[in-house]
């Protein structure tokens, strides 16, 4: 594997800059408020505000730009995404699922709040991301709103994320072969960062070609990302990466690492890597700062 290294100049400047402007387009969805349930306001802000590097936001705005999509309905559908994406990880946190008191390396939404407030808080930014969705402010077109809805139904569904973890959960207890790891992996990271591409993909209403390479490049930069995180799991530190480190060996939970071995691992996120960015070959060169992030998510430190 390669020694570990920042984004290039072009990626880092194109994330920091989908970072921002995404934030803002989250801040106009998540206002402050005077109502007497404010409480929920402040807890899913806390949870959707509290740092992060925009990951799948900046996939659905890199996605869209291959088809000429505008950005702010890109933005839109992309602040979608974060705000389902910042649910799952407040849930995560929860005692009753990793029991994890640091988040981005801020108190969890249940620390800073309580169990009750953040389990609600969840709820809600699960329950808006779906609204913002059928906005016609995302698309004109019904059918496109439609689409990303269903899309995104099914990839954070029994079928996705949340059968992922619950095979993360049941992983506690059972060892897991390489391959049901890598289909808990596929439905609780994969299916949410195809997501992030495919939407792109909807809302330039693209050929089922465009759709198919963008899903499997986000597949298999899923892999790597899991990977990576389960590497990260056991090398680096909780100040580094922002949570608890060792998290996932001391719950005796089936990952990666612990079924293939680090280096194996490793070399396994690579493969994969290079596999992903022959998907990417329709786009020629439109598709570059995506080939980066996939070399960025395999060597990332946090």
């Amino acid at each position: 594997m390669p020694s570990q290294r920042d984004a290039s100049p072009e990626l880092q400047a194109a994330m920091d800059e989908c970072r921002e402007k995404v934030n803002k387009t989250l801040a106009r969805l998540l206002p402050d408020t005077d109502l007497p349930e404010e409480r929920i306001y402040d807890a899913m802000r806390y949870g959707t505000m509290n740092g992060g590097k925009r990951l799948r936001p900046f996939m659905v705005v890199q996605s869209a730009m291959l088809f000429g999509v505008d950005e702010m309905r890109a933005r839109r559908a992309a602040a979608a995404l974060e705000l389902l994406h910042s649910y799952s990880l407040i849930h995560d946190d929860l005692p009753a699922m990793d029991n994890s008191d640091l988040r981005r390396g801020k108190p969890s939404t249940h620390k800073e709040f309580d169990e009750a407030t953040a389990i609600l808080a969840g709820d809600g930014l699960l329950t808006y991301a779906f609204e913002i969705l059928t906005e016609p402010e995302t698309h004109e077109d019904p059918r496109v709103r439609c689409e990303l809805v269903n899309a995104l139904a099914k990839a954070s569904g029994p079928n996705g994320m949340v059968g992922g973890q619950m095979l993360d959960l049941i992983g506690e207890t059972e060892e897991f072969d390489f391959g049901t790891i890598s289909r808990m992996q596929r439905m609780k990271t994969g299916r949410l960062m195809a997501f992030a591409c495919e939407a792109g993909a909807i809302l330039g209403k693209a050929s089922e070609t465009n759709r198919k390479a963008l899903r499997n490049y986000a597949y298999d930069l899923g892999f790597a990302f899991q990977v990576t995180d389960d590497i990260l799991d056991v090398e680096s530190d909780s100040d580094v990466i922002g949570k608890p480190a060792n998290q996932d060996s001391e719950a005796g939970k089936s990952t990666f690492v612990s079924t293939l071995g680090k280096e194996q691992a490793k070399q396994r996120a690579e493969m994969i890597v290079q596999q992903a960015n022959r998907h990417l070959r329709v786009f020629d060169k439109r598709a570059d700062l995506l080939r980066e992030l996939a070399s960025y998510v395999l060597e990332r430190r946090a």
